[in-house]
């Protein structure tokens, strides 16, 4: 009895960078009919990166003039509301690969809709602008304590992210963060979806930052575009300017252009690269 096997395109593409093998990697892959949860999972784990994205048209069918596509969005391990990298990524694809003609991509997500259209080389995506909350919530110093942390200047919550995010003293010190973290997926942290270091920085750069999520399998993403909607948030209100350059530190590093608008949205600008293409089987 032979087996029925579906060829699927995917493609890997490093985001917020114009340098093949940096930035951060994300998987794209093109589901022309749909799929079960627990397959976008195992290919998500198969492809192991810190998040693949799964692009389905709107209208069932690939075609030059289609440009509502339903998204979503796994880690090796689980599926996320948001990402920024992959949307970036996925936008790519479609503009590169499969030309698509309209100025404007429109995405249907968990997050509502995102908009991501291309200028010049590079893709600005439109995603909603993050609130910090400066208290409220409970600060667990055991977690302090794992990432490397005995003081910081501020430390705050994402209204809806729920991302924690912790200002440092330096740069330096951001860079040089050596985070435990198999202590930290021993921790209890309900109520937060990863947690962020920043600091001002001078130079080509406002600020930098790093970004750490073991409990969703990702110890540290190269450069995380979803966090960047609460750090533009909070720069922005600091440094008292609406168009912001900022620098993921992590080993790889990226580079993201922000500016915020007047209806509490944010484009959020960079480069890519295809790097990969094929078919994976299922």
């Amino acid at each position: 009895m032979s087996l029925k096997i579906k060829a699927l395109k995917i493609y890997q593409v490093d985001a917020f960078t114009n340098k093949a093998f940096h930035g951060n990697p994300a998987g794209v892959c093109i589901l022309e009919e749909s799929i079960e949860d627990e397959v976008m999972l195992a290919i998500a784990s198969e492809m192991n990166l810190s998040e693949t994205a799964f692009l389905s048209p709107e209208k069932n069918n690939f075609v030059k003039n289609s440009n509502v596509f339903s998204l979503r969005w796994f880690t090796p391990e689980v599926e996320v509301s948001m990402c920024g990298h992959a949307t970036l990524a996925a936008s790519a694809v479609l503009f590169e690969e499969f030309h698509v003609q309209s100025d404007e991509i429109i995405y249907v997500t968990k997050s509502g809709k995102l908009t991501a259209r291309k200028e010049e080389n590079k893709i600005v995506l439109d995603f909603p602008l993050d609130t910090p909350v400066f208290d409220g919530f409970p600060i667990n110093k055991k977690l302090l304590e794992a990432v490397g942390i005995s003081e910081y200047k501020n430390i705050f919550l994402g209204e809806n992210t729920k991302k924690l995010v912790i200002h440092l003293k330096n740069h330096d010190e951001v860079s040089k963060l050596n985070p435990n973290f198999e202590l930290m997926k021993q921790l209890d942290v309900s109520g937060i979806k990863g947690l962020a270091v920043t600091a001002g920085i001078e130079g080509d750069y406002d600020f930098i930052s790093r970004y750490f999520n073991p409990w969703d399998g990702i110890n540290e993403d190269p450069v995380t575009g979803s966090v960047h909607t609460l750090l533009a948030s909070y720069w922005c209100e600091i440094l008292g300017k609406n168009h912001l350059s900022a620098y993921q530190a992590s080993k790889r590093g990226g580079e993201l252009m922000l500016r915020l608008k007047k209806d509490k949205r944010l484009e959020i600008i960079g480069d890519f690269i295809i790097t990969l293409k094929g078919e994976i089987y299922i």
